[in-house]
């Protein structure tokens, strides 16, 4: 067995034990705490088998693949087969993994805290390719490709789309939860960063992965970050070479076709799936090829485990982002901290922990996908609110008011969310009643879970009989709250509402309350549990579980009869010896595992062919040559019914899976209404407002009053400062902000954010009001981190990110950038953040919120007039920055004898001595420093650092404005962002400087510019090579103007002089025929790097 199956860890039943052998041994002894020692050459270890359950799990959630070996043949039919005098068979009958544990026989199903709600086993297919190619077909890239040299291939030359971020391969995505019969598959083109497999792998969570080999490089980067050995996520590799030339096809139609192949034959438990196994089949046909590929290796993968069946479920598929659904990027799930917080990785913190009140199962997984879905379709989105609004208006008003300005948030369970909820499972009538079923269904065992376990056949009695109990219950009450069609009367009762409610109630709640209460499911359930014993299903005795009779169950009828017969043999025998030994009381009895004995008395005489089992002193017991053949006969009879019995419950649940549809759609509805009645008690929150969305034929818009960050809300209670938010397309759509550090910056567009988030999932939101469109994507730009397992730096994590951001946003997008920029030096940060922006502003045109420390980007403000507000988080500082080092430097006092004055503490208040005060609120206007000394002092950096840094700061900022103050004085030309012709036409006349340019003796590549340091005797020197050619233009050079060396450029002014002397010295071209070349010289990179 172990080397049929050596990837697997093997427990072999031996008696009342479970052993390991061998390496199984030593590993089993390693994670589970047990010891191994010698046993007849062979290292072995033991559990109890009672113990299995427990160990099992122990040894999945390490991260291996657990096998267990039963007997296959019992001690009485293997007396009368043909295996009499041989060992036992054994055979591997369950295995375990942890995508398929749930799922599995005998251990799956049950409840324990902390237990994960989900476990997919998701298999990845690629296939890559270059872009850019002038047929745009794709072509293989090598798999051992790194991903450096990948962009040099993509990035040598000018292809079409590079501009754009182009893609280097495409991905097929398959994801099956067996225990819940949910099927996920997503066909994307990703970029060299794996944007989009990075977002799937962390909206799906999955327990394992299946990556068809070979995979490209980039692809197994972030493969290995993900399942890295922190993580217990099992890796598998397949090949995929088998599946090449339409193979793939052919294995899932080959598995679809077996189905029919077997109503052929005669199975009759099949012909209630034809129309289950047409619509699998239908979703097949419609699957680009990569995922059919990774269709088939899932299902290759999952025929080990006799899990397969639930593939053919064509109701179970749907992609990853459905019709009218927004994708959440990785970024934004992360910095939002939408699923778990940032601190620890734990689910407290975040937007679930928040949000999720739900009470069963089923509820929990769905509610999750909600937030990591939200919706992009104003119907679907007013559908939702409408229903949350009617549940929350039936909950009744709670013991708290809601006083206008008071914001004490949720709490997680106090305040107004407590009370509400605890209002509503304690009232009656229809205020409590749907509570108080969801309050039920908490108590019995995972639904969605139970039911695909029937579908499996791996169900136990008990849990069978609990879920579909449970569920029939549920629905029965559900069938109270459902609306009448012939009365226009909703949730809400006739005496709450008024003129303002309307006459009908929610379209949503109606549509689910029918479903989750549907006659077919009643009536599917009502008939499966009369067949059955509930009591002996609880005992787990399945000889006495189905309620037999000639016509229902009759093989296992007939077995009983058998039973039946031998025990009656036995009692007749038993009256036959009481009357042989005259004795009238005499009784069988048993003695360790031995029954049917018959104890008489040391001096009673016996017949000689009676056998002497066991005695006493005063006793003696028998068993009778006819007792051990009726014995015989019920043990065969017994294990005869077991294995009947055994079959007929397989039967009896294949019989419950041509029903799965149905019962599958009640408990979806459920869970909807489940999800829809946690959003109805975070509605009921002080200060939270039903959002309202514009018309999609208006501008995008985003106007919030007073909103508030969800989370750090229910913290901070009243310690929260509001803020408001006004983006209008058709006015200002962009707020630049800026701020000292730790005030609150990035805390206000985080906030803006989870509104827009919260609004589009149909829930209520925290702010006085909320008007909004309804935006297809809400992208981030936050954090700064490297990735060393992808071989990632800050700066490129940084720009990735912006670079998808510049590809996919839209008019309709709501795009949040912080800080971008800050992973390279000043220069470069300034320029790119500010063409970034630029580019969002004049290309994009959509809802912007950027963040940055750079005060210049703030000057976009000039460029695009009515479209961009710079704003910061206000703040108070007491005292003035260096007033006794300030006038030093006006003095001319030198930098090292300052240096040592603040080293002695002389009279110098610093900023970080300043008592600096946030007040976290929004205000026009830019901020004049950042505070960043302030924020070393908090960090208890020591205080030599802190001061050398605070005179270094005012150096700096000193010789820059002595620089800003000369250039505007020689400068006679206005402060300008973009210069006319006619404006540097005029200024080259004002100079007429000569141009000290030797024709005869040009050399160098490049244009040299020196001397500019004194200002009011400007020199300038040109060394331009025309290559021989007398009267080259500039134009020529394809607008590119190369400068090699400037000295002391600081400002706009300053290039603005050098480009006048450039246009007036050189006599190689006209001011008219150079214009066009200067102008695109001012456009250049050099521009946006010069405007620090």
């Amino acid at each position: 067995l172990k080397a049929k199956y050596k990837d697997i860890l093997l427990m072999v039943e031996v008696g009342y034990r479970y052993r390991f052998f061998g390496e199984d041994a030593e590993i089993a002894a390693r994670t589970l705490g047990i010891f191994a020692h010698n046993d007849h050459n062979f290292l072995t270890a033991s559990i109890p088998t009672f113990r299995l359950h427990v160990h099992v799990r122990r040894l999945v959630e390490a991260g291996y693949k657990v096998g267990v070996v039963r007997q296959t043949e019992m001690a009485a039919m293997k007396a009368h087969g043909g295996n009499k005098v041989g060992p036992f068979s054994r055979s591997l009958s369950a295995l375990y993994t942890r995508a398929t544990l749930e799922a599995a026989k005998d251990l799956g199903g049950e409840v324990s805290e902390g237990a994960r709600l989900s476990s997919y086993l998701m298999c990845i297919v690629e296939k890559c390719e270059l872009p850019g190619s002038a047929s745009r077909k794709s072509t293989a890239v090598p798999a051992q490709v790194e991903p450096e040299k990948l962009i040099q291939i993509i990035g040598g030359e000018e292809t079409e789309g590079a501009g754009k971020g182009a893609h280097d391969t495409t991905i097929g995505v398959i994801a099956v939860e067996t225990a819940t019969g949910d099927v996920m598959y997503g066909y994307f083109r990703d970029t060299i960063m794996r944007v989009e497999l990075e977002a799937c792998l962390l909206t799906c969570s999955p327990a394992e992965l299946l990556l068809a080999t070979p995979l490209s490089s980039a692809t197994e980067k972030i493969l290995i970050d993900f399942a890295g050995p922190s993580s217990n996520i099992c890796v598998e590799r397949m090949p995929r070479d088998c599946f090449d030339s339409g193979g793939a096809v052919a294995e899932v139609l080959s598995f679809f076709g077996a189905k029919d192949l077997e109503k052929k034959r005669g199975n009759n438990a099949l012909e209630a799936e034809d129309q289950k196994v047409d619509e699998g089949m239908e979703a097949v046909m419609g699957m680009p090829e990569l995922v059919t590929q990774a269709l088939a290796l899932a299902l290759r993968y999952l025929k080990q485990f006799g899990l397969e069946r639930i593939l053919q479920c064509g109701t179970s598929f749907r992609p990853f982002t459905c019709h009218g659904e927004m994708n959440l990027s990785s970024n934004a799930l992360q910095q939002l901290e939408i699923l778990q917080n940032s601190t620890d990785g734990t689910e407290k913190g975040s937007l679930l922990w928040l949000m999720n009140h739900t009470h069963t199962a089923c509820g929990s997984r769905l509610f999750r996908h909600w937030l990591t879905h939200p919706l992009c379709e104003r119907s679907l989105i007013a559908a939702r609110l409408d229903a949350v609004s009617e549940i929350a208006a039936s909950m009744g008003s709670v013991c708290c008011s809601q006083n206008e300005g008071s914001f004490p948030g949720s709490g997680r369970g106090g305040g107004n969310v407590g009370a509400a909820s605890r209002v509503c499972a304690d009232g009656g009538g229809k205020q409590g009643l749907l509570a108080s079923v969801l309050v039920s269904l908490k108590r019995v065992p995972d639904l969605e879970r139970g039911i695909t376990r029937i579908f499996h056949r791996t169900a136990t009695p008990s849990e069978f009989v609990s879920v579909i109990e449970a569920l029939l219950i549920a629905a029965r009450q559900l069938q109270r709250l459902c609306f009448d069609d012939d009365t226009d009367s909703g949730m809400v009762d006739a005496s709450m509402k008024d003129g303002k409610s309307g006459g009908t109630g929610s379209q949503l709640l109606k549509r689910l309350l029918s479903t989750a209460s549907s006659p077919v499911v009643c009536e599917h359930s009502t008939r499966f549990l009369c067949y059955l014993n509930k009591e002996a299903a609880a005992a787990g005795d399945k000889h006495n579980l189905f309620i037999c009779a000639s016509d229902r169950f009759p093989s296992v009828f007939k077995c009983h009869a058998a039973v039946r017969r031998a025990e009656e043999l036995l009692d007749t025998l038993l009256c036959q010896y009481c009357k042989l030994l005259k004795m009238p009381s005499l009784q069988y009895m048993g003695v360790s595992g031995n029954t049917h004995l018959l104890e008489l008395p040391v001096m009673q005489r016996v017949p000689s062919n009676w056998i002497k089992i066991s005695s006493t002193q005063k006793t003696h017991r028998y068993h009778t040559p006819e007792v051990l053949k009726a014995l015989e006969a019920l043990a065969l009879a017994k294990e005869e019914l077991t294995v009947e019995c055994g079959k007929t419950w397989d039967t009896f649940l294949a019989e419950f899976s041509s029903h799965y549809a149905d019962f599958r759609a009640a408990i979806h509805a459920i869970a909807a209404l489940d999800c829809l009645y946690s959003l109805a008690i975070v509605s009921r929150n002080q200060g939270y407002v039903r959002p309202e969305f514009v018309e999609e034929i208006e501008s995008p818009q985003l106007m919030i009053k007073g909103g508030r960050h969800p989370v750090l809300e229910s913290y901070l209670q009243d310690g929260f400062v509001p803020n408001d938010t006004f983006l209008h397309a058709e006015g200002e759509h962009c707020q630049i902000i800026t701020g000292p550090n730790m005030g609150g910056k990035s805390c206000y567009i985080r906030q803006v954010a989870l509104i827009a988030i919260m609004a589009q999932i149909g829930s209520y939101v925290p702010a006085a009001s909320a008007k909004l469109n309804v935006f297809d994507a809400v992208y981030t730009r936050m954090g700064a981190s490297d990735n060393i397992q992808r071989g990632s730096s800050t700066f490129l994590e940084e720009l990735s990110e912006a670079s998808v951001i510049l590809q996919r946003a839209t008019r309709q997008s709501l795009v949040i950038m912080d800080e971008l920029g800050r992973g390279t030096s000043t220069h470069d940060g300034v320029a790119i953040a500010y063409a970034t922006l630029q580019h969002v502003l004049t290309e994009i045109r959509c809802l912007t919120l950027f963040v940055t420390h750079y005060l210049k980007i703030a000057e976009l403000e000039g460029n695009c007039p009515g479209s961009v507000g710079p704003y910061f988080v206000s703040y108070i500082a007491e005292h003035p920055l260096l007033p006794s080092l300030e006038g030093k430097l006006e003095s001319g006092v030198q930098e090292s004898s300052m240096n040592e004055e603040v080293a002695s503490g002389q009279d110098v208040v610093d900023e970080a001595k300043q008592k600096v005060t946030f007040l976290y609120k929004l205000v026009r206007g830019v901020a004049s420093r950042s505070f960043g000394l302030h924020v070393a002092r908090l960090a208890q950096i020591p205080e030599a650092c802190v001061q050398r840094a605070a005179v270094m700061s005012t150096i700096l900022e000193k010789k820059r404005a002595t620089c800003t103050t000369q250039a505007a004085d020689f400068s006679r030309h206005p402060k300008e962002t973009t210069w006319s012709e006619e404006s540097i036409l005029s200024e080259k006349k004002k100079r007429e400087l000569p141009c000290p340019v030797n024709r005869n003796s040009l050399c160098g590549n490049n244009l040299t510019v020196n001397g500019l340091g004194d200002f009011p005797k400007l020199q300038c020197r040109l060394n331009h090579n025309v290559n021989g050619v007398e009267g080259r233009k500039l134009e020529d050079m394809d607008g590119k103007f190369p400068i090699d060396h400037m000295d002391a450029i600081k400002t706009k002014d300053c290039v603005f002089e050098v480009l006048c002397l450039v246009g007036s010295a050189l006599k190689l071209i006209s001011p008219e025929e150079g214009f066009s070349a200067l102008k695109k010289v001012q456009e250049s990179a050099i521009r946006g790097a010069l405007l620090y």
